[in-house]
């Protein structure tokens, strides 16, 4: 059951150890204000660098929270592979489910709670944000963005056979029994990751489920470029549909799992 926190929203009980990962590329201008809004009941910080050749990693350090922990890859792998790992790390470190929220600031801290639920109660494994079905969105989410992502969730849903409304939303929450189902460390290293992930989801028949944030968009830059849409995703899509279609299953490839410490 929920608990109300003294702003009167909902935030979990803390009977399961709650992590966040943060990947992070050049966000020097917005990780801190992002770390500082992360709610309390959060465990864990896991802030994954992708090789920012700013001052990210600095600040963060400069954050110096006990529960802030920062990782940094010694080159860029793409944003797929910084939020595998944080996975690895979050997982590690005792976390039960792990949530992502992008170092920019997309993803307001309110809707933890929301996300987390689901995973929580035992209803589902993995939830995903859905900012195309709350209210007013065309007025917070360029029209551009809403197009695109209603055409790749369309193709999303036809490949995995998910019912899913934002497929690109990258707010999301992981049990750590779905963690042990995937092979993760296999996943779409960049832009794209969201749609390997829900085809490994669809592929182990583990539960998916969406739960509908607000679309943010205030001063972050967004790396998403429309060659991502036309060819990336598509590409990616197709690597799913091979899968599903050739009857194989999710890979298992030694080390690929994420190696969770009892």
């Amino acid at each position: 059951m929920p608990e109300t926190s003294q702003e009167g929203r909902s935030a979990p009980r803390l009977r399961t150890r709650i992590a966040v990962v943060v990947p992070a590329f050049n966000e020097a201008a917005l990780i801190a204000r992002t770390l500082r809004s992360i709610p309390e009941y959060v465990h864990d910080v896991v802030v994954v660098d992708d090789a920012s050749w700013d001052e990210t990693a600095e600040i963060v350090k400069e954050v110096d929270h006990p529960r802030v922990h920062l990782v940094r890859h010694a080159r860029n792998e793409g944003v797929g592979a910084a939020i595998a790992t944080g996975y690895r790390i979050a997982f590690e470190r005792g976390a039960d489910v792990c949530a992502v929220m992008a170092g920019d600031g997309q993803m307001h801290p309110d809707d933890l709670a929301a996300l987390l639920l689901p995973v929580l109660r035992g209803d589902a494994d993995y939830v995903k944000g859905d900012r195309l079905s709350y209210p007013g969105v065309h007025r917070h989410m360029p029209w551009t963005r809403m197009l695109g992502n209603f055409v790749l969730a369309l193709g999303t849903r036809l490949v995995t056979g998910l019912s899913v409304h934002d497929s690109q939303c990258g707010y999301t929450a992981l049990s750590r029994h779905a963690a042990e189902q995937l092979p993760l460390q296999q996943l779409w290293s960049r832009y794209g990751y969201p749609n390997d992930l829900l085809g490994m989801l669809a592929q182990q028949e583990l539960t998916v489920t969406e739960v509908t944030v607000r679309p943010v968009y205030a001063d972050e830059q967004s790396g998403v470029r429309l060659y991502h849409a036309l060819f990336v995703v598509p590409y990616v899509l197709l690597r799913v549909l091979a899968r599903r279609v050739l009857g194989s299953e999710v890979a298992r490839l030694p080390g690929s799992e994420i190696p969770l410490k009892p």
